[in-house]
């Protein structure tokens, strides 16, 4: 099993669309990562004093008021003022993870998914894979082979990536002295594990369907209906917002999400007096936690599995 695996991680290692996947890997999260260190740059003197010029009275109400203003003391406002009027926020990693660490996320999971894809379904067009079963005729070592190959690859990929996101934007936080709370880069890097194990599996899943169809666009195009219509069809459906696919993705990425839910009429109605109280009928939001986000696409993940390798032990091959 060893040299069939060093054989694959070769094959892997030598396509040129999956190199081309690679580069485009570190260099999209790394355009965004500089996107937004130039974004959140500090603020210049003269920016400052015409913001606090312009915003005089609205710092003065939020210091009478924080809270309205969405900060927790007074002294917070003039930062929270400024900027506003100047269109650009410190550097706040934990407010990041929501923004650009979902962009690099979704980014690393496409590249990968189309690694998964193309790699094995090279094999399919050009008519290799028979080449290959006579040198290994045991089908499910070879579908195990290429799948682990597929897997390892994707998560270090995008765990390296990922990590270095991450700790480029600590660098430069720490760099500009933006208070940062204790712990925030841990939290930083468990999201960078969990959306890299995410897109290692969904790797898995495009490798093992384009298995089971034995064709690159075929896969191609079920990702693409799955991602942009996926939800429409949902909706139309009036399917709750707990099996959307893209509710799951976050649920797993961020470590627990929430949905929308219907509540009664009367709910709405005046009825309904003070405020909600969490988890009754009325609480028009539930929890969907990351095991039950891992649990939908897991199934999924297993049920294609087994489809694949049932149908390339049992189907001929040209």
């Amino acid at each position: 099993m060893k040299a069939l695996l060093r054989v694959e991680a070769s094959r892997l290692r030598w396509r040129r669309a999956v190199l081309l996947l690679l580069l485009g890997a570190f260099l999209v999260p790394a355009v965004i990562a500089l996107s937004v260190v130039y974004n959140t740059r500090p603020v210049s003197e003269a920016e400052k004093e015409q913001a606090r010029s312009q915003g005089s009275f609205e710092i003065q109400e939020c210091e009478k008021h924080p809270r309205s203003y969405g900060v927790g003391s007074a002294e917070a406002c003039e930062e929270q003022v400024i900027g506003w009027y100047t269109s650009r926020e410190p550097l706040r990693l934990g407010q990041q993870q929501g923004e650009s660490g979902l962009a690099v996320a979704a980014v690393l999971t496409l590249v990968v998914m189309l690694v998964g894809t193309t790699f094995v379904g090279h094999d399919w067009n050009s008519g290799s894979m028979s080449n290959q079963l006579l040198f290994e005729p045991r089908r499910g070592r070879v579908w195990a082979a290429k799948g682990l190959v597929v897997l390892i690859f994707s998560f270090v990929t995008s765990a390296v990536v990922s990590a270095g996101f991450w700790l480029a934007l600590w660098a430069t936080a720490r760099a500009r002295d933006v208070p940062l709370r204790d712990g925030v880069l841990l939290d930083c890097l468990e999201f960078a594990l969990r959306g890299s194990a995410f897109a290692a599996a969904a790797a898995l899943g495009a490798y093992a369907a384009t298995m089971l169809f034995r064709s690159t666009v075929a896969t191609i195009g079920l990702l693409f209906a799955v991602v942009l219509a996926g939800s429409l069809l949902f909706g139309a459906l009036g399917v709750s917002e707990r099996w959307y696919p893209h509710k799951n993705v976050s649920a797993i990425v961020k470590n627990g999400t929430t949905y929308y839910v219907e509540v009664p009429e009367r709910c709405w109605s005046q009825e309904r007096r003070g405020p909600v109280e969490e988890g009754s009928e009325c609480d028009d939001t539930r929890d969907l936690t990351l095991a039950q986000g891992s649990g939908y696409y897991g199934v999924l993940l297993l049920g294609v599995g087994a489809l694949s390798v049932l149908s390339f032990r049992r189907r001929d091959v040209p």
